[in-house]
């Protein structure tokens, strides 16, 4: 829920690094407003240069949050193909859409999401900022739309050349990365070692087919199939792609006529690669080319945390029939599924900030 003052401004406030500027992000119900914060003063700035920084935030954000994409036509595309999606999620969950993340950032970012959750995930990302980039500026945290005097300090996300190092390995161990230590480091090693530009390198995946792509993110260490599909529809433009895991499967299974499947042990069903490819392609054929981005709507609207969002009263039942409600998540553990690029921070000093600027998100 957002939190909007008085004046109808927006108070609560969301904070990312990109490159070499912190963007400071707040929202009502149809904008956007954004500021873009550096580390040099901005009185040092000649003007010029900083409508070209304000050209480039916005394009930026026009791409991150993929705004030239009709969400409402697809919500409505999906609703017609899909009674699950109608009667369930549609007018409870609108305007959730997919980012399109930096390919680089959210490789890593999903290698330590191997049996983790979002909490561990975002506190892993943060510390491996912390320790392996310089910081960029340290900014005093918002309340009720006024700044504090507790600070937060913000680091860009390291280069893969910064994480090749010899050395890499054993200091995340130290910082709790434990097995994955060794797959982040060997993954930079391995695209430093083979691409003059990894970070292009790894951008150039977009222009190529599905599986020719998913094929070169395979390559890397601490990569497997769920991974890559996720950095597939997340980063590399791959819109029709659904990663599937055992709780994506329970969903096709019982809304979506997939056959079932011998159970493992302690009642779970083992992910094969059979099972895998069944479930993607059904609900593909569900959903359409922009099916990832129904599946995220779905998965979302069946997380624990959101189990009363959206309801009139909030103890009524999310069901609406049973012939069509999605199952309850029977643990969260599968949330750090959507990779999201956590802030990086620690406490530190603060900086000036300019004014806030507006873009249209309906």
């Amino acid at each position: 829920m957002e939190n909007i003052k008085t004046n109808g401004q927006p108070t609560h406030e969301y904070r990312l690094v990109l490159r070499d500027r912190v963007v400071c992000l707040r929202q009502d119900v149809d904008t956007l407003f954004y500021r873009a914060l550096f580390p040099e003063s901005a009185a040092s700035v000649p003007e010029d240069e900083v409508q070209v920084r304000d050209k480039q935030t916005l394009a930026w954000l026009r791409d991150y949050f993929q705004l030239d994409t009709d969400l409402v036509k697809l919500y409505s595309e999906w609703s017609e193909k899909d009674s699950v999606f109608r009667e369930t999620v549609k007018d409870r969950f609108p305007g959730i859409r997919m980012l399109r993340q930096d390919p680089w950032e959210n490789v890593v970012s999903f290698i330590c999401s191997s049996n983790n959750h979002i909490g561990r995930i975002t506190k892993m990302v943060q510390s491996l900022c912390t320790a392996f980039s310089d910081e960029l500026c340290s900014l005093s945290t918002p309340h009720d739309g006024e700044e504090t005097s507790t600070t937060v300090s913000y680091h860009p996300f390291p280069t893969p050349k910064q994480l090749a190092d010899d050395g890499v390995a054993a200091k995340l161990r130290e910082l709790g990365f434990g097995y994955r230590a060794e797959y982040v480091q060997r993954t930079a090693q391995i695209l430093c070692e083979e691409h003059e530009d990894p970070e292009a390198y790894l951008k150039s995946l977009r222009d190529l087919p599905v599986e020719e792509a998913r094929t070169e993110l395979l390559k890397l260490c601490g990569v497997g199939p769920k991974v890559a599909d996720c950095v597939l529809l997340m980063s590399l433009d791959k819109k029709a792609v659904v990663p599937v895991d055992t709780h994506v499967h329970q969903i096709a299974l019982k809304y979506y006529g997939l056959r079932g499947t011998p159970q493992g042990k302690g009642g779970k069903v083992p992910m094969t690669p059979k099972i895998y490819e069944a479930v993607g392609t059904k609900l593909t054929q569900t959903w359409g080319e922009y099916a990832g981005w129904a599946h995220s709507v779905l998965f979302t609207a069946d997380l624990r945390s959101f189990a009363n969002y959206g309801l009139e009263t909030p103890n009524a039942s999310p069901i609406k029939s049973p012939a069509t409600s999605v199952p309850p998540t029977p643990s969260e553990a599968d949330s750090d599924y959507f990779g999201a690029s956590p802030i990086k921070r620690r406490r530190s000093e603060t900086k000036t900030r300019p004014q806030a600027k507006r873009v249209k998100t309906k």
